[in-house]
C-alpha cells in the first residue's frame, strides 16, 4: 500500500522500531545527563559498533549469534572498563570516554580498510537502515529491551532506598545500545539519547512523559517525510529529533517563566 511516496509495508516495522528505541533510550539518556557524561553513549555505540565490523571482517551472517555476541561482549567491556575509571579517575571521566571513541572509530576504520564494502558497511554503521528493519529482527529486540526496562524501573526504586549501582546501570547501557546500534546507527542512537534529555532537563515533573511524546513524534514525523521526500532516514529523523527538542524546550522555558512571573 502506497500513497505518494509512503510504502506503509516499510513503514509500520519503521515506527515500531521507533517506539521501541524511545521507549528504552528516554530513562537511559536523562540518567546519562544527570551523571554528566555525555559522550558515553557515543562511545559505547562505536565499541559495539567494532564488534559488528569485526564479525564483517569474520564473514559471519549478518544479526547472527556470533555477530551478537562479539557485539555485546564488545560493548560489555567497554562498560566494565569505564565503570572502573569512573571509581579510580572520575575528574577525567569525559576525557576518557572521548579517548575511547576515537580509539574504537580509528580501529573500525582500520578494520574496514581491506572490505570492498567498507564504505557501505561504515554508512550502515553511522546512520543505519531503519527502513529495511523487519518485523522479524525486533521480536527478539522487543524481548531484550522489555528486561531491559523491567530492570531499569527497579534499579530506580532501589535508588530511592540509596542503593544506586553505576555498574548496573553501564551493563543495562552496553546491553541496549549494541541492539540499538544494529537497527538504527550510532548518531540516531545518540541523537535519540541526549537530545530529549536536554530538552526536558528544567522540567521539575513530568519530563519523561514529555521526553518520550517528542522522541516518538520525531521518528513519525522524520520517517514520513524522509520517505516523501525520498532522503536518508536516519539524517532526517536526526534533524526533526533536533527542531522539535529546540521548539520543547523554549516552550517549557516560556512556561517556567511564566510561573515564575505569576507566583
Amino acid at each position: 500500500m502506497q500513497i505518494l511516496n509512503i510504502d506503509f509495508s516499510i513503514l509500520g516495522p519503521a515506527l515500531l522500531t521507533g517506539l521501541l528505541v524511545t521507549l528504552t533510550h528516554v530513562p537511559l539518556g536523562q540518567r546519562v545527563l544527570q551523571r554528566g557524561i555525555i559522550f558515553l553513549d557515543l562511545a559505547v555505540a562505536q565499541v559495539a559498533g567494532l564488534g559488528i565490523i569485526l564479525a564483517y571482517s569474520f564473514h559471519w551472517e549478518t544479526g547472527g549469534w556470533q555477530m551478537q555476541l562479539i557485539a555485546t561482549g564488545a560493548a560489555i567491556v567497554a562498560v566494565l572498563l569505564l565503570n572502573y575509571t569512573e571509581h579510580r579517575w572520575p575528574e577525567i571521566q569525559e576525557a576518557l570516554i572521548g579517548s575511547l571513541f576515537v580509539l574504537a572509530s580509528s580501529a573500525g576504520i582500520l578494520l574496514l580498510a581491506t572490505s570492498a564494502q567498507a564504505g557501505e558497511q561504515l554508512k550502515d554503521l553511522l546512520v543505519g537502515q531503519i527502513l529495511w528493519v523487519s518485523y522479524e529482527q525486533l521480536i527478539p529486540v522487543s524481548m531484550l529491551y522489555a528486561i531491559v526496562l523491567g530492570l531499569w524501573f527497579g534499579l530506580l526504586r532501589f535508588r530511592k532506598n540509596g542503593k544506586s549501582s553505576s555498574l548496573a546501570f553501564y551493563l543495562l547501557f552496553a546491553i541496549t545500545i549494541t541492539a540499538s546500534v544494529q537497527l538504527v546507527g550510532v548518531y540516531l542512537v545518540f541523537a535519540s539519547l541526549i537530545l530529549p534529555a536536554l530538552a526536558t532537563r528544567s522540567c521539575s515533573k513530568y519530563a519523561t512523559h514529555i521526553a518520550y511524546i517528542l522522541s516518538f513524534t520525531a521518528y513519525v514525523s522524520g520517517l514520513l517525510l524522509a520517505m516523501m521526500l525520498d532522503l536518508p532516514s536516519g539524517s532526517v529523523i536526526i534533524f526533526t529529533l533536533a527542531g522539535l527538542s529546540l521548539f520543547s524546550a523554549a516552550l517549557i522555558a516560556h512556561s517556567h517563566k511564566k510561573t515564575v512571573q505569576n507566583n
